[in-house]
């Protein structure tokens, strides 16, 4: 295990469980030591999270400056982006105190939260708030969310990378997100140990935080320091899944090529030059087994085995002298221009010499 960063001693054990005179006696500082993570460059302390963690307990709600700043942001933010009238959900929403501000933008708005007291006083005020966390797997009655937020939250999550692969899963494809956590860049800066504390698992820097949301399903699409610094802000976007339709186009359209080609000629008097796993593809999928006559392979571990799935017997070039091939099909990717050379040099009785370039039969 590395070494601590830091160990910070006589520490509180929580920042919100404030005992009582009744219970002083029991109420015991601890040690904190911070880590960083060598792969993702995220820090952490090595504390168990607080008993309350999956709770959102809000002071700053009393701020009126903070609550014209987020008035401002959610403004912003659902016009930049097109989302009035979009469902958008708040993770980690506590009683409701920035539902209240972002209803004001005009979204079709829901919360989440674990507490249920402060569940109850959010559905009192007529807000929209299912009560739980994004724990592994769970799946939300409302989904699925064209954006969410999630305000100074996700540095409380003991399985951050599980807990933003939920949220990605509940929502639609391409969702927006507002993400905030403590800007960690400026801790170190002013040197601010008082920073640290147990209820914040995670410090992120605008690398470690980017890191962190591209490792687990988001773009990021703008990044910035914002309260006084004290807030790293990051607008992302859920990662689009890859469309691969084309594959399958150009596999529709490559197999007809082949087979017109090959139809050209008397049956078996067509081979294939190359076992390698673009040719191995391209002759199962096609499915030419029956009509090739065999494939053709410099590399002598190759000679005399099989192609797999589309079984056609492999041999070394010199097979040709002693066959009846009119046409060979070169399919070698960058070695098709010298495999042609050989069959021009060596093989000139030949009649034909094809080759698969891109995903389209050409002549070589």
């Amino acid at each position: 295990m590395d070494k601590p960063l830091i160990k910070l001693k006589n520490m509180p054990a929580s920042a919100q469980s404030l005992p009582s005179k009744e219970v002083l006696v029991n109420d015991k500082p601890i040690e904190m030591m911070l880590f960083q993570c060598s792969g993702c460059g995220v820090v952490q302390h090595n504390s168990d999270p607080v008993s309350y963690y999956r709770e959102v307990i809000r002071a700053t709600a009393v701020s009126s400056e903070m609550s014209l700043f987020r008035l401002e942001q959610f403004k912003h933010w659902v016009s930049k982006y097109g989302l009035a009238a979009k469902k958008v959900l708040e993770v980690g929403c506590g009683r409701g105190e920035y539902m209240e501000i972002m209803k004001q933008t005009g979204v079709d708005l829901y919360g989440l939260e674990f507490g249920d007291a402060s569940v109850e006083f959010c559905r009192k005020r007529n807000l929209s708030v299912e009560k739980g966390f994004v724990d592994h797997g769970v799946q939300l009655k409302n989904k699925p969310f064209d954006a969410f937020y999630i305000l100074n939250f996700l540095e409380h999550m003991p399985d951050i990378s599980s807990n933003l692969r939920t949220i990605a899963m509940n929502l639609a494809d391409e969702a927006l997100g507002l993400v905030e956590v403590p800007n960690f860049e400026m801790i170190l800066k002013e040197n601010m140990f008082s920073e640290v504390i147990t209820d914040h698992l995670f410090y992120f820097t605008e690398s470690s935080l980017r890191n962190t949301m591209e490792l687990n399903g988001f773009e990021v699409i703008t990044s910035q320091k914002v309260w006084s610094d004290y807030i790293l802000s990051m607008e992302v976007r859920k990662r689009p899944k890859l469309d691969l339709s084309g594959f399958r186009s150009s596999q529709v359209q490559l197999t007809q090529e082949l087979n017109e080609f090959i139809d050209q000629f008397p049956e078996k008097t067509v081979a294939v030059w190359g076992a390698g796993h673009q040719s191995l593809a391209i002759l199962a999928m096609a499915r030419l087994e029956k009509k090739l006559a065999f494939v053709i392979d410099s590399a002598e571990f190759k000679q005399n085995k099989y192609t797999p799935a589309s079984h056609i017997p492999i041999y070394p070039p010199k097979i040709l002298k002693n066959s009846s091939v009119e046409a060979v099909i070169i399919i070698a990717g960058g070695f098709s221009d010298e495999i042609t050379k050989i069959i021009r040099r060596d093989y000139a009785f030949i009649s034909t010499i094809m080759k698969v370039s891109g995903v389209g039969l050409v002549h070589a």
